[in-house]
């Protein structure tokens, strides 16, 4: 649904906007469009320019502590260089290309806890007006949706999705942050790994698809991570089996051993990685610290059956559903005049 806000912050008798974007879901890299709409105030003004900025709430640990804070994480110029008179209305509508990178906020039409939103900032006469903020909803590419639903496929349930703020070592990505998508294990593996986490980096050509596993320890030995990466391309989401990609690199991240990722190539354009166990540095670099699935028979509920019933306690049927409640109340917390983490896209 789109949200609309009507403000009207230049002070009294200034112009307004409400920025409407176009219905359903976006997808990373594609694109996002919708309108700018400006009511004239009670003298005329010149509208210097009108920007789109992207936001995230996203989580940052510290030594002894996580908080979340907003991060800006692209800007567009839609519109500008004009006089609006006064009581005009006047309609500004723009076409914009989301980064490769851009967190999923749902899947299968269920939300996905991640909150992101678009601010449009109006400038007018030297002053700058953070002046409407809308929900933005992102559904995954082909090749993401294949990979999950495999997932469920195997039987893993979905936990809980976040962004982090940081980077992962020896990867090519370009946001100051990154979404992992936590798993929860089937009672098969249930006894050597207590989550998978997902993370996608997308580009134009494919992603590299970071998976981790949080392993359980042994009776003489503690847990330990071990993760693997992978090269995938967009065109793999209608011709890989996926239950069966996805199942080889489960079982070849739970039998990793001492090899590091960070100074090991990995493959391109194929579904084959490399393993090692987790490296502080390796993964996480901390600041401070609708796709064809054919190609095999497969049995049991997936990805999209587990996220739509909610099952087990999984937080898509407990978390999701507040997340969908409280979405205006979460933009206004995190984005609303929230300048703390914008140093985020210096990174």
């Amino acid at each position: 649904m789109v949200f609309k806000r009507l403000l009207g912050s230049m002070g009294v008798g200034g112009p307004s906007v409400d920025t409407v974007l176009s219905p359903g879901a976006a997808l990373p890299g594609g694109t996002l469009s919708g309108e700018v709409r400006l009511s004239g105030g009670r003298a005329d003004f010149d509208i210097e320019h009108i920007t789109l900025e992207l936001l995230a709430r996203v989580e940052a640990e510290h030594e002894d502590s996580e908080h979340d804070g907003a991060v800006v994480f692209e800007r567009f110029s839609v519109g500008g260089g004009f006089r609006l008179a006064e009581g005009e209305q006047r309609t500004v509508p723009f076409a914009i290309t989301l980064p490769w990178e851009t967190p999923v906020t749902e899947l299968y039409g269920q939300p996905l806890g991640i909150v992101l939103g678009v601010r449009t900032e109006l400038a007018v006469a030297g002053a700058k007006d953070k002046g409407d903020l809308d929900p933005l909803t992102v559904g995954p590419l082909p090749v993401q949706e294949a990979v999950l639903e495999a997932f469920g496929q195997l039987g893993f349930g979905f936990k809980s999705a976040d962004l982090e703020y940081g980077r992962i070592h020896g990867s090519g990505q370009q946001l100051p942050f990154y979404q992992e998508i936590e798993l929860t294990p089937p009672p098969n593996y249930a006894h050597q790994v207590n989550e998978i986490e997902v993370t996608f980096l997308a580009d134009p050509a494919g992603m590299e698809v970071v998976v981790e596993a949080d392993k359980r320890g042994g009776l003489f030995s503690g847990g330990h991570d071990a993760l693997g990466r992978h090269q995938v391309s967009h065109a793999d989401a209608a011709r890989s089996d996926w239950n069966m990609v996805v199942g080889s690199w489960i079982s070849q991240l739970i039998d990793a051993h001492t090899t590091r990722l960070s100074h090991q190539p990995y493959g391109h354009g194929d579904v084959h990685g490399s393993y090692a166990h987790k490296d502080e540095h390796s993964h996480h670099a901390h600041h401070g610290h609708d796709g064809d699935h054919s190609g095999g028979h497969r049995s049991g509920p997936g990805m999209g059956t587990v996220v739509a019933a909610g099952a087990a306690g999984l937080a898509v049927g407990v978390v999701g559903g507040m997340v969908a409640a409280e979405a205006v109340d979460e933009i206004g917390d995190f984005f609303e005049g929230d300048e703390e983490g914008e140093a985020g896209e210096e990174a």
